[in-house]
C-alpha cells in the first residue's frame, strides 16, 4: 500500500474516531491527527485522483471502530453510512474543515 493510500485511510479513520469520542479532549486529539493527515494529502492531491473512496471509507470505519477504541467511544451509537459522505476533492481541498467534517459524520451516523 502506498503512503498516499495509507494517509487517506488514516484520515478517514481519524475523522470517524473524532466523531465517536465522547471525551472532548480525545476528540480534539483525533481532530488534530486528521488535520495533519489532511494537510499532507492537500499538499499532493494528484496522488488520490484515481482512488476509489468507498473502499477507503469502509477500511477507515472498520479501523476506527476497532475493539481497542470501544471503551472511549460514546458520542455516536448508530452505524455510519455505507457510502463515504466526502468526495476525494473535498478531502484533499486546502480549505477542508475538520471540525465541520466531524459534525457532519456525527449527524450522518445518528440519522443513517
Amino acid at each position: 500500500m502506498s503512503e498516499t493510500t495509507t494517509e487517506l485511510r488514516t484520515l478517514l479513520a481519524n475523522l470517524v474516531r473524532a466523531a465517536l469520542m465522547s471525551d472532548d479532549r480525545a476528540s480534539a486529539l483525533w481532530r488534530e491527527a486528521a488535520r495533519q493527515g489532511q494537510a499532507r494529502l492537500a499538499a499532493a492531491p494528484d496522488g488520490t485522483r484515481s482512488l476509489n473512496i468507498e473502499g477507503f471509507w469502509t477500511q477507515g470505519v472498520r479501523e476506527a471502530e476497532a475493539p481497542a477504541y470501544r471503551e472511549a467511544e460514546a458520542q455516536v451509537e448508530f452505524g455510519f453510512p455505507a457510502l463515504c459522505p466526502f468526495t476525494l476533492a473535498e478531502l484533499t481541498a486546502p480549505g477542508f474543515d475538520v471540525d465541520a467534517a466531524v459534525e457532519r459524520l456525527r449527524k450522518s451516523a445518528a440519522t443513517g
